[in-house]
């Protein structure tokens, strides 16, 4: 369906179907409405190939990352945020392509781990950030993954900031199902190594997973898919038997190729994995974390800030050594 009539038919069928269907049960299943996922033109790794042309190391980036869809980060550096979000779902709807975002600027992003500390200056400066981040995608299908480690990262969070925390996640939860109808948002559900899966199941039901279409694995990390699988399964299984339903999850596989080594990060010897896709095992198997690009002042990336692109880190992972 071309781009501007499937817009037009998921506005005329947004109004009648709201009122007949719970809020977690979007009508339109944004994977059907597009002809597959979206390649990012401006990536880290597809602007340092385009600005390093003659690097040796370039043409096998460009074809082993660069070229394989992934998600888009979003925060306090993107500027005014549903410009921005909707500049990129529009460039992706134009190609009639699937993109996926991460909201990543929670009020005290990271705040027990610190690599990548920041997000909003508060709760309410959030609420309105992620109101415009949901605006801006609008009627367009997308995925989005939301908050990675938000619910993870309790260890140094007194009760009161937990559930500021969920509050927050639930009311963006609420923005989304209210503005962008035909958007699958995930919450961030950790790893399999950091939170058990009935305590996670808590967290994400607490948190409006009930809401949500489903839930995220292994952004930024390195455990294997067949673990991450097991692990979903088994949250699934503390949802249903808590709370009386299940939900789908994704997988990012953009650096698990190799499993991981205890180290979350820039360990060395890491190997990108699957490549972006539906299906196996989880709904879908997504490049959240880019290959590359770094997680920090640590391991084989330091001296480098969270999120630089690395050329000889992902060049390595390419390969796995």
């Amino acid at each position: 369906m071309r781009p501007r009539l499937r817009a037009l038919v998921a506005a005329l069928c947004a109004l009648p179907l709201a009122l007949a269907v719970a809020p977690s049960a979007h009508a339109a299943d944004p994977t059907t409405m597009t002809s597959g996922f979206y390649v990012d033109p401006d990536s880290s790794a597809k602007r340092w190939v385009a600005a390093n042309p003659a690097d040796g190391r370039a043409a096998a980036i460009n074809a082993s990352i660069a070229n394989t869809p992934m998600a888009r980060w979003f925060g306090s550096w993107s500027g005014t945020i549903g410009t921005a979000t909707g500049a990129f779902v529009g460039a992706a709807d134009s190609r009639d392509k699937l993109p996926v975002l991460v909201a990543y600027n929670i009020y005290h992003r990271d705040y027990c781990g610190g690599h990548s500390a920041g997000g909003a200056s508060s709760p309410s400066a959030y609420a309105s950030w992620i109101a415009q981040f949901a605006g801006g995608i609008a009627g367009r299908p997308a995925v989005v993954v939301l908050e990675p480690d938000s619910l993870a990262d309790y260890g140094c969070m007194t009760q009161a900031q937990i559930d500021e925390r969920e509050g927050m996640i639930t009311g963006a939860v609420t923005e989304f199902n209210r503005q962008a109808p035909n958007t699958w948002v995930y919450l961030d559900a950790g790893n399999p190594h950091w939170v058990d899966a009935a305590t996670m199941a808590r967290r994400l039901h607490e948190a409006g997973l009930r809401q949500a279409h489903g839930f995220s694995l292994n952004v930024s990390n390195y455990f294997g898919t067949a673990e991450n699988t097991a692990y979903g399964n088994a949250v699934n299984s503390e949802l249903s038997a808590r709370y009386g339903y299940t939900k789908p999850f994704v997988i990012d596989t953009s650096r698990n190729g190799n499993g991981s080594d205890g180290q979350w990060c820039n360990p060395a010897g890491r190997r990108i994995g699957t490549p972006t896709r539906t299906g196996s095992g989880a709904e879908m198997l997504l490049w959240i974390k880019t290959p590359g690009e770094s997680d920090g002042n640590c391991g084989v990336g330091a001296g480098s800030t969270a999120g630089q692109f690395l050329p000889e880190v992902a060049y390595k992972m390419i390969y796995g050594y």
